[in-house]
Parts: structure tokens; sequence; C-alpha cells
């Protein structure tokens, strides 16, 4: 199946509404954000489109939103944000869930300082090793070099206690300035393997996507666009929340397909990735740009 192969996002910009946008490896990688991204944001917001944030980030919305304004992305240009880490702190504070509801208050925290907003205001007591917990957040790795190898000495232990898991980050990888650094996703998986019980938070799956529209106060999905660069999370999850999806290739699957930095996406290049996976999104483009 054909995937018309954009120059930028005006096109689309005539077709919706609004537009669920993901941050890393599509506005920005970690620290900078990418050529035309904030030209492509700002001709969204002046032609009245919506525009929310939906992140994978371990951390909490408003943490992101000051990280973004700081690399000189201001609130100005969206209208709402939602991470992952915003998902996981609401199921820790209300318990609604008969999974979160059985937790328990003693947390072993898998993860880094920096993403301790996940935690705030929480009522959970933090114990020092999976012996001594109830159960797992895990928020990923604490250092962008790190292995999966690091960790499984550790996810044994807690396997071995049959902890489960609360995943703060589904993505299994990030591109940080060029690099690919893990996430927590992928050391969940591990853990699963490993006989782990684990829940997740944010994409792919559709909650969160239905969570960013209602953020947006957009009742009908079809004058929405999800853009994003993991086929695997955010336009498979664009797919499973009945929303239509325009896919990054300068992200993730760069390699993948070839490409480097800059370079227009090869139309056959995207039909065969895009049939080896079964996603199929409306457009490609190499990068958010107008």
């Amino acid at each position: 199946m054909a995937i018309p192969v954009l120059p930028g996002l005006a096109p689309l910009a005539e077709r919706y509404e609004a537009f669920v946008l993901d941050l890393w490896g599509v506005v920005h990688d970690g620290t900078t954000p990418y050529p035309g991204a904030i030209d492509c944001l700002r001709r969204l917001r002046a032609r009245g489109r919506a525009v929310a944030f939906l992140s994978n980030a371990p951390r909490r919305s408003a943490v992101v939103a000051a990280a973004m304004a700081a690399m000189g992305i201001p609130a100005e240009l969206y209208s709402a944000i939602l991470t992952s880490g915003e998902a996981v702190h609401e199921e820790l504070a209300r318990r609604r869930d008969p999974w979160f509801a059985a937790l328990g208050r003693r947390c072993f925290h898998l993860g880094s300082e920096r993403d301790a907003s996940v935690t705030e205001g929480l009522a959970l007591d933090f114990v020092a090793a999976p012996e001594e917990a109830e159960f797992v957040l895990n928020t990923g790795p604490a250092g962008f070099d790190e292995t999966v190898g690091d960790y499984r000495p550790i996810l044994a232990r807690a396997a071995a206690r049959r902890l489960p898991m609360v995943c703060a980050n589904p993505d299994y990888e990030v591109i940080r300035q060029g690099r690919r650094a893990i996430c927590a996703g992928m050391l969940a998986r591990v853990y699963e393997e490993m006989g782990g019980s684990v829940a997740y938070r944010g994409k792919p799956y559709p909650e969160v996507f239905r969570r960013a529209l209602e953020m947006l106060g957009l009742s009908d999905s079809r004058r929405a666009l999800v853009v994003g660069d993991s086929l695997r999370t955010d336009i498979a999850g664009a797919r499973r929340a009945g929303l239509a999806a325009a896919f990054i290739t300068g992200g993730i699957h760069a390699a993948e397909l070839g490409l480097k930095e800059g370079d227009p996406p090869d139309p056959a290049a995207v039909a065969a990735l895009c049939a080896r996976t079964g996603e199929f999104p409306v457009a490609a483009l190499g990068a958010l740009s107008w």
C-alpha cells in the first residue's frame, strides 16, 4: 500500500482541525528543537488549529512543559500537554483501577531522580531494595548510556518476589542527540520475559489519545491527526484509538529506512516498512516542517 510522502504538514493542516503531536523524535531530540518544528507549530496556531502534545515522558506534564520552554518551545504554541508520567501519577493517586488499588504503598523506584515528579504528593513509602517493596515503579534507566544488561540483576530480584511493575514510559528506545538510548519500556519487556506482571500507561494505549482529545475539547476524532515517529507507539496507538496519523520518518525509524538527518524519505522504503509492521498512516513526512 503506497503511503503519500509530503514535503511538510501544510496540506494536512487543511484537512484536520486538531493535531496531537509526539515530542521526542518529532519536535525535539531531547535537548534541542528540530529545524522547522517551531515554525510549523506557529503556522498551525496562526491558522487556528488546536495542538496537543502527547508524550511518553516518565515525568509530570508541567515538568515537560518547563523543559520545553527552556528549549525555546513556549506554551503559546500548544493548547494541552499530556505525558505518560502524568497518567501514571493519576493512577497511583486515585487507585480506581483494581490493578493499581492492589499495589500497596512500599515502592521501589527503578529510575532516575530526574523522573521523581511522577511520585510528587503520593502517599508512598520508598524502599532501597526490591526485597522490601510491594511494587516497582519503572521510569527507565538512570543514564542514557546504560544497557538492558546493567538492569538484569535488579529485575531478576524483583521478578523472584513476583512484584508487580508500573511502567511510566512504554517506549523501548529514543534517539537523543543522534544516539539511541533505551527506555523504561525495554526494561518492562525484559521483566515480562522473566514472568513479571506489568501495567503500562501512555502510548500506544488508546486511553491517553482519547484523554488528549478531551483536553482539546474535541469530540469528533475524525477532525484530529496524530503526528509521531514511532510506528509501534504513535501510529499503532492512533489506529487503536480510531485516529488518523502521519508518520515522521526522520525519528526512531530513520536508520531502518536508511535515512540520515535531513534526508527525504524514499516512498518505496516507507511503504515496505509500513507493510511489515501492518501500520498505514495517512502520510509520511521526513520531519515536522511546514
